[in-house]
């Protein structure tokens, strides 16, 4: 009966969040272990710090050493960002250095996948910029230089990607001396083209559609809104400059997925409508994102 109780009462949006969050640290995860180790290459974070100690330090445990970094600078965020944040971020670190681990021993590479630097630095901005990315639109991080970020975004006007690399910038800086000036400047490439796919991500993954509607069927439309996709709409009127008729106009925002069913629906019902789409990366408000 117990069980029966727990799983009627797993929230969807938890599990979608759960396995969001665990792709995150699994696409970090590979990039650090496929990518940035075995080429040295630097894009900061304690991952970056971790490879630099590393080269300092053979025989370290880079695992380890994001673990005992991390535990610090969770600390600092569970004070500084909240509970909320604290707890995913705990749960990230820890994951984020078992995944390390699993695809360390998983995938024991005796050598770079490529010794290509442009390509090599290429999949190592890929991988972990699109996982940070997943991580940081669910309020999560995977610890580390990450948490400096957040800090600084939430007390300056940064945003997510320039926190990143300003919090990042002097340790993919100690690689110009520790790994070399070519593979510095890697570093120095990989960390902008980084911060900018970062915020990117989070754009693309935030993008709704701002869809304004003026209809001669506008009943069907808004019952059509409200019913089958399931959002709200706004509607008011307004009179035609041309014509001077008075006209019932539609508003609502939707996703990608909506905003292609309500086009269709329209296209059917009334040919003859004028459809205006925007995309908007940032929305607030019930339903949607909260201050």
């Amino acid at each position: 009966m117990r069980a029966k109780f727990l799983v009627q009462n797993i929230r969807p949006a938890a599990v979608k969040s759960f396995l969001l969050i665990n792709l995150g640290l699994i696409l970090v995860a590979l990039g650090i272990v496929l990518f940035n180790t075995p080429n040295n290459i630097n894009l900061g974070g304690v991952s970056g710090l971790s490879i630099l100690a590393a080269r300092l330090l053979p025989g370290l445990d880079v695992a380890t050493f994001m673990l005992l970094i991390n535990v610090f600078l969770i600390i600092i965020g569970l004070l500084l960002l909240g509970k909320d944040f604290g707890i995913k971020t705990i749960l990230s670190t820890l994951a984020l250095s078992g995944y390390v681990s699993l695809f360390t021993a998983l995938i024991p590479l005796q050598a770079p996948l490529t010794n290509d630097m442009m390509l090599a630095t290429a999949f190592a901005v890929i991988f972990p910029s699109v996982g940070s990315a997943l991580l940081f639109n669910l309020g999560a991080s995977s610890g580390g230089t990450d948490i400096v970020a957040l800090i600084l975004k939430k007390y300056t006007s940064l945003e997510t990607g320039r926190a990143l690399l300003l919090a990042n910038a002097f340790i993919v800086l100690g690689g110009f001396f520790v790994l070399g000036a070519e593979t510095g400047l890697y570093c120095a490439l990989g960390l902008i083209a980084n911060s900018t796919l970062v915020d990117v991500v989070i754009d693309s993954i935030n993008v709704r559609k701002c869809v304004t509607v003026v209809s001669a069927a506008h009943e069907a439309i808004e019952g059509y809104i409200i019913h089958t996709l399931g959002r709200g709409a706004t509607v008011h009127k307004a009179v035609g400059a041309y014509s001077g008729e008075e006209k019932r106009v539609v508003t609502t925002i939707l996703n990608r997925r909506q905003c292609l069913l309500l086009r269709d629906f329209i296209k059917k019902t009334d040919p003859k409508a004028f459809l205006t789409i925007m995309n908007s990366s940032e929305i607030i408000g019930k339903g949607f994102r909260s201050f």
